[in-house]
């Protein structure tokens, strides 16, 4: 079975950290663009980092850049999220992508979400 699965959300004060993982299952993720999306409620979903096939170029919404950060272990198949100085305006539920265009097509798949809340 195909899946992405993330893991590593909880409940945390303003301030603190989390790691959150993003492990594959059925396909390699180092062949996938790989994106971290976040839904809060009453908002729509937004891009919050993403990071190519190579593990280069790492790119981050204005709102996390300098607190959040992307990496991979191709190794364990996970993709992770390291957050840092969380602020309330990040509680949402956090989602993983994983995107490769093969041969004119789009193969893409989604985790089903963790939630993260800061709250004091």
């Amino acid at each position: 079975q195909l899946q992405l699965v993330e893991s590593g959300g909880g409940l945390v004060q303003p301030g603190g950290s989390l790691r959150l993982s993003c492990a594959a299952s059925g396909f390699r993720l180092d062949y996938y663009a790989i994106g971290w999306f976040r839904q809060a409620p009453g908002k729509e979903r937004e891009a919050v980092s993403c990071i190519n096939s190579g593990g280069r170029t790492p790119n981050y919404a204005d709102s996390v850049k300098g607190r959040f950060t992307i990496s991979r272990d191709n190794a364990k198949n996970t993709v992770f999220l390291q957050m840092s100085s969380l602020k309330l305006e990040d509680t949402a539920v956090y989602y993983c992508n994983a995107k490769r265009p093969l041969f004119g097509v789009q193969y893409e798949y989604w985790g089903q979400g963790t939630q993260v809340t800061v709250s004091s």
